[in-house]
């Protein structure tokens, strides 16, 4: 066995490699950049190696220097993680070459699987399942349009090397076509030095099941269930889940025999992931295969207890496989949620800065995978994940119960996050019953996310634990000073506002065993009892509604709070009858008139600037592309009018809300 191996990777996927290196005695190696010097994957490895500035293209995709690395190290073998090198061919060649093993499958499988031009051909001709398209290379966008006229439309433009969601765009008219084509291919040569790409037919109604592979070696090659990664943005991946709640057990195996019979078409020898549009009456179509290890791999773990990260150590140290496909046995329900660093109201824009809060709950049933902590500075050079947050339970409804009482009690700051829109998903009746889709964000939120819709009885809730955190707060507030302990007695009359809504309410306190307990009566509603060891500062309520768990974010907020739960905050000014009937006469402030001003909406890198100063622009008119984390934006006019000023120009970086142009 190994005694050494290299990461060439970093955060969450560093740190999670590491923890199964440590669980076998294997010592590890990382390798960091200078924004990464001083990050939680660099601190955890046994050795560390700088490779170079922060742009990912002069570190970690630099082949060179991460095989210098293992040759200064004494490293044996080297665990690309994924993203970065892990898929590509030259990279394993030259760990090859250098006698240093490359924890993943042979060259042969990553050349024919990594250009999905060719493995589509070679599914084909495997007996896989293909979605029609034009496989061969595009030159430009005439082409591209013509093509997409013979497939018939919808259609999606892909990056023959891409993955990640990225060089991926779905095209309706010979416009988006013509668009999305030179789009696709910008992102492909950016992230993956290849600017190929295909159209295929885009497959209405689909959900995304991906098959998970383990081969060895010998010739052995076992597949491990399938994955549901329907919930996407972007056409990017939000949340996981496995099982799959809509595949019966004949479709499971015959995805299933092709994945397997794909993989030892191309003699696949490690983890690896056959991916599967599947459409509303079970056909399944071949996507492409992923020749390393998946994001959300965790939740294959949780259901098969089988640690993937060992299994492909073992198998790239020549070992035979311990399993064969009868020992796979499917054992409850997983759930990743993804939790990025990126505005779910605006659009899921990438955000970036500094975690100042990042703390995660210890729930039984519940996984965290990070490569952050408290004080992490999120960039905009890698990919905006924080955490992949996975819940485990006995069956679906549990393991969905486990992941929103985990959600709920997730406290992210600094910088804007997604807790709350996953939190939207996992508390959605529609994704509660399982009717999932690759349209499910964009059908469930098609105007974009504005919170989680609460309902009455959840909002009478809300206003009961306002009153009560309000009632606590000035009880500590009248003992400031001196020794007394703060006391609740008698009745109390509040006002309470939720953003709009107007409730009165009267609260008594109750003898409790531990913290405070109230009576709390919300008109309109039966009333409750409310207990809870909370004091103020505590940011985490956590206690029992007549006997229910409940658990939320409280933070402070002028008159009142800033409560968070299931997906949704909400403001929360508590006031006396006296003072409510005060605030209502006050005048409320008009936020100041942007419609003048094209603002940048995330931190980014401008590509090109599409129109000049004094041109006349419609509604919907591309106006400027900015980069951020990899991902190209375009950003479209929201009416008609006339450039006046143009305050930017390409090669710019950019902050947040920063004047690109102004409109007369």
């Amino acid at each position: 066995m190994f005694t050494k191996i290299l990461i060439a990777n970093r955060g969450e996927i560093a740190c999670r490699v590491m923890r199964t290196c440590q669980r076998m005695g294997i010592a590890t190696v990382a390798v960091y950049s200078d924004a990464d010097d001083g990050a939680v994957h660099m601190r955890m490895a046994d050795e560390a190696v700088h490779i170079g500035p922060a742009a990912a293209a002069e570190s970690y995709l630099v082949i060179d220097r991460i095989v210098q690395a293992c040759k200064d190290t004494g490293a044996q073998a080297v665990h690309p993680g994924y993203g970065f090198l892990s898929e590509n061919q030259k990279f394993a060649a030259a760990l090859e070459e250098a006698g240093i093993a490359f924890i993943g499958p042979g060259r042969k499988a990553i050349s024919a699987m990594g250009d999905k031009i060719e493995s589509k051909k070679l599914a084909s001709k495997a007996g896989v399942n293909t979605v029609p398209g034009y496989l061969g290379v595009i030159a430009d966008a005439d082409e591209a349009v013509k093509i997409a006229g013979e497939i018939g439309y919808p259609v999606m433009i892909k990056a023959s090397a891409g993955g990640g969601g990225k060089g991926m765009r779905i095209a309706r008219s010979d416009d988006e076509v013509r668009e999305g084509f030179k789009s696709a291919m910008n992102e492909a040569r950016s992230s993956f030095g290849d600017d190929r790409v295909f159209i295929e037919k885009y497959v209405e109604e689909p959900r995304h099941i991906e098959i998970q592979v383990l081969g060895d070696s010998h010739g052995n090659v076992i597949y491990l269930g399938e994955r549901e990664c329907s919930i996407q943005r972007r056409h990017q991946k939000v949340v996981e889940e496995a099982p799959s709640p809509f595949l019966d057990a004949a479709t499971r195996a015959a995805m299933g025999e092709q994945a397997v019979a794909l993989s030892k078409a191309v003699d696949y020898q490690s983890a690896g992931t056959v991916e599967f549009i599947v459409d509303r009456d079970r056909n399944f179509y071949f996507l492409e295969m992923n020749t390393r290890l998946q994001v959300e791999h965790p939740v294959t773990e949780l259901i098969t207890g089988i640690d993937l990260v060992e299994q492909m150590i073992r198998v790239a140290n020549g070992e035979k496989l311990s399993l064969a496909q009868s020992d796979v046995k499917l054992n409850g329900w997983a759930i990743e949620s993804r939790i990025y660093a990126e505005d779910p109201y605006r659009g899921f824009l990438p955000s970036i800065g500094r975690l100042s809060r990042c703390r995660f709950p210890d729930l039984e049933g519940v996984r965290v995978d990070t490569g952050v902590e408290e004080g992490s500075e999120i960039t905009m050079f890698y990919d905006p994940m924080i955490a992949k947050l996975c819940a485990y339970g006995g069956d679906r409804a549990e393991a969905i119960d486990v992941m929103r009482a985990a959600l709920d009690r997730t406290w992210i700051e600094g910088i804007s996050h997604n807790v709350d829109f996953v939190n939207a998903v996992a508390n959605h009746p529609r994704f509660q019953e399982g009717r999932l889709s690759t349209n499910f964000i964009a059908e469930e939120w098609p105007d974009g996310f504005e919170g989680a819709a609460l309902g009455t009885e959840t909002r009478h809730a809300l206003a009961a634990v306002a009153a009560h955190l309000e009632r606590i707060g000035r009880a500590y507030a009248r003992t400031v000073g001196t020794e007394a302990p703060p006391e609740l007695q008698g009745r109390d009359r509040f006002v309470v506002w939720l953003d709009e809504d107007r409730y009165e309410v009267e609260i008594s306190a109750e003898p409790a065993a531990q913290g405070w307990a109230h009576r709390v009566s919300v008109a309109g509603a039966p009333p409750v009892m409310i207990s809870a060891p909370w004091r103020p500062g505590q940011t985490i309520f956590s206690g029992q509604m007549d006997g229910l768990e409940l658990a939320l974010l409280v933070r402070r907020h002028r008159e009142g709070w800033r409560l968070t739960l299931q997906g949704a905050e909400v403001k929360a000014f508590v006031r006396t009858p006296r003072a409510a009937e005060l605030a209502e006469l006050m005048p409320v402030k008009q936020p100041p008139d942007l419609s003048k001003f094209l603002l940048c909406p995330m931190p980014g890198l401008v590509v090109s600037i599409d129109v000049g100063e004094g041109d006349q622009v419609k509604a919907g008119q591309p106006l400027a592309v900015v980069e951020a984390m990899k991902m190209e934006n375009v950003l479209r006019a929201e009416r008609d009018g006339t450039v006046s000023v143009i305050k930017a120009k390409p090669g710019d970086s950019l902050a947040v809300d920063e004047v690109i142009l102004e409109f007369e």
